[in-house]
Formats: structure tokens, C-alpha cells, sequence
């Protein structure tokens, strides 16, 4: 019994949970009636509809629409012995719930014929007081029976959309990563293979001519020494650039990620970085970076600003969300990567302070680095 709960859990949620009132509601209609048996009668179909209605949702196959037909036909019989139409309903969230469209297209057409025919020879031939007593109900069931199992359908559709994006975007970026290592492998074979190799033959010219001329011998050594610096330099540099984020290109992907998180990016100014190392740009975008997954994740806002000045002794960046700020005192700044950005900016001599007032204020400041700074850093 509990995998079958669980089973039934997995292909539905609590959706059907929150209409099992209309599972008691029949039994109103069916007391109306004062024969025994059409009571037995509307008894059975209730509770034939229900098993009917769990086993259509945990059946694979054929079997899905055999129990499907056998519940339009007990909510047609329904309709038109008790004026009891609210298990149409059911089979509108269950319809919308298919994956195959053809079978949905099938199901949802013969749905609105029986409906509609129910609702037809309740009033117009069989003159049923009960649906005519309900007329507004009547009304809004036949709506949601014509819009339920469309916006349903088109749900999940997009939810299987949704979930085939991710899986695309996830595979773009191994395709990425695994560029980017070759990219990387071509370019240390082209800056170090030749550089080691003339090393590697200086090397061995030197120790040959250290005792024959020594003086050659040195200035073998010499231009050992003077290769190594430059193929370390250029390691460097290319460190450098592969670590390097453009602040440009982190402001373009701050943009995406909050409209795909559907909240409001405000950019108030962003004037072009100048006079600044690579390294604190660096620094600071990544710092921009973790401050908006922070907003992502855990602020609950609606509205994201990003605020970008410079001046001649100091750089400075806000980023201003309406969240639910943040508990902690302004001084303790663990959890949420908030460390990680402090340590990050003090690496550059900066500084971060949170301010959680009407959402959260997160000022990072940056002192203009001098050359002999960006030499070190």
C-alpha cells in the first residue's frame, strides 16, 4: 500500500489530495433519491470511479485509457442519473496530465462531446431540477473542463522543455570545458615546448663547454637563465588572462541570470573600468558574481540593482537587492560566501560591508592599485 501511495504521489503530487471533497459531495446527490437501489447503485459508481481513477494514474499502457473510458462512462451515468457533473473534473486534471499527444487530443475531444452531451440531455430532454438547482457550478465545471487539461498539457510540456534546455546548456558546458583544456594544452605546448627544449640543448652545451670554455660555458648559462625568466613570464601572462573575468562580461551574465530568475535588473552606471590591474578586475567580478547567486538563492527579491562608480583614489561597486536581508550582524559576515568575498578583496587592499535594511546592500570598495601593486599582484 505505501509504494502504491508513493507511485501514485510520483505521477500526480497532491493536486487529487485537494480535490477528494468531490468525493464526498456525490454522496449528497445520491441521498437524494428515496430507492434503495438507485442508492446502491450511485455508491458503486463513486467508488468504482475511484479505483478506476488510481489505477489510471499507476497503469502503463493500453491500460491507462481502458481505465480512463470506464471512468467517462461512470461520470456520464453520474451526470445523468444524479445531476452529479464535478467528475469530469478528475478526468480534466488526468488528460492534461498525458504525455502522448495524440492520446490527448483523443481523450480531451471525447471529454468535451461527453460532457457537453451530459449537460445537453440534463437540461433539455431529461429536465434534471438537480443541474438546473446548480446552474453557475454547471457553468464554471464546463469551463475548467475545457481549459484544465490544456493549460495542464502545455504545463508539462514546457516542463519537459525546460528540463531538455538544462540538460542541452549542461552538455554546452562540458563541450566548453573541454575546448577550453585543449585550448589550454595547445598553448602551453607552443609557449613552454620550444622555450624548455632551447633550455634544455643551452643546458647541455654548457656543461659540455665548462670545462673546455668556461667563459662561453657562462653566457651559455646565462642565456639559460634569461629563457627560463621569459617562459615564466609568459606562463604568467597566460594564467593571468585564462583567470582573468572582464567586469563587461560579468555584468552581461549577472543580466541573464536574473532575468532567468525572473527578477528585475536595475543598472544605474557603469562607467568603463580604468586605471585599474587585471587582478582587482578580476576580483571584483567575481565578487559581483557570488553576490548575485546570493540574491538568487537566498534573498527572495524581486528587484536587483547595480551600482558601478569610480573615482580617481577609489573603485566601487553596490549591489542592492529588496529581499529579505540578511539576520546576522553587519560585522559577522560567514556564511553565504560572504568570507570568501572578504578575503578575496582584502588580496587587493578592498573592503565589503552589509548593510540588511529593507533588503540587502552589499558596497564593496577598492582602492585604485598602483603599479607597483599590480607588479606584486
Amino acid at each position: 500500500m505505501t509504494k502504491l501511495r508513493q507511485k501514485f504521489r510520483e505521477h500526480t503530487g497532491l493536486s487529487p489530495y485537494v480535490w477528494i471533497v468531490f468525493y464526498i459531495l456525490p454522496f449528497y446527490f445520491i441521498f437524494q433519491t428515496s430507492a434503495t437501489a438507485h442508492t446502491v447503485f450511485g455508491i458503486v459508481m463513486v467508488v468504482g470511479f475511484f479505483i478506476c481513477y488510481v489505477l489510471s494514474f499507476i497503469s502503463k499502457g493500453w491500460l491507462v485509457y481502458f481505465w480512463t473510458s470506464i471512468q467517462i462512462a461512470i461520470s456520464t451515468a453520474m451526470s445523468l442519473k444524479f445531476g452529479y457533473i464535478y467528475f469530469f473534473l478528475f478526468l480534466a486534471f488526468f488528460i492534461g496530465n498525458l504525455k502522448n499527444r495524440t492520446a490527448f487530443i483523443i481523450l480531451y475531444i471525447i471529454l468535451l462531446i461527453t460532457t457537453l452531451s451530459s449537460i445537453y440531455v440534463g437540461f433539455v430532454t431529461v429536465h434534471n431540477r438537480v443541474l438546473v438547482t446548480q446552474l453557475p457550478f454547471v457553468v464554471l465545471s464546463l469551463m475548467a473542463v475545457i481549459l484544465l487539461p490544456v493549460s495542464t498539457y502545455n504545463k508539462n510540456k514546457e516542463g519537459v522543455l525546460q528540463g531538455q534546455l538544462e540538460d542541452a546548456n549542461k552538455r554546452i558546458s562540458e563541450l566548453v570545458k573541454l575546448e577550453e583544456r585543449q585550448r589550454i594544452s595547445r598553448d602551453l605546448h607552443d609557449t613552454l615546448g620550444q622555450k624548455l627544449s632551447l633550455i634544455g640543448l643551452k643546458s647541455d652545451l654548457a656543461s659540455k663547454l665548462v670545462h673546455k670554455n668556461p667563459n662561453l660555458a657562462r653566457q651559455e648559462i646565462k642565456d639559460v637563465q634569461k629563457t627560463a625568466r621569459i617562459a615564466l613570464k609568459e606562463v604568467r601572462e597566460m594564467v593571468t588572462e585564462m583567470r582573468g573575468t572582464k567586469l563587461e562580461d560579468e555584468i552581461y551574465r549577472v543580466k541573464q541570470i536574473l532575468n532567468a530568475a525572473k527578477i528585475n535588473f536595475v543598472l544605474e552606471e557603469s562607467p568603463k573600468a580604468s586605471n585599474i590591474s587585471l587582478i582587482v578586475e578580476n576580483v571584483v567580478s567575481m565578487c559581483i558574481k557570488e553576490a548575485i547567486n546570493n540574491v538568487v538563492k537566498h534573498s527572495q527579491a524581486t528587484s536587483c540593482s547595480l551600482i558601478i562608480e569610480q573615482s580617481t583614489t577609489e573603485f566601487l561597486v553596490k549591489v542592492i537587492d529588496n529581499g529579505i536581508g540578511i539576520s546576522r550582524p553587519h560585522n559577522d559576515l560567514s556564511g553565504n560566501g560572504l568570507q570568501g568575498m572578504k578575503e578575496r578583496l582584502e588580496f587587493v587592499n578592498g573592503s565589503l560591508e552589509v548593510i540588511s535594511k529593507q533588503g540587502t546592500t552589499l558596497v564593496i570598495k577598492v582602492p585604485i592599485a598602483s603599479k607597483q601593486t599590480e607588479k606584486e599582484g
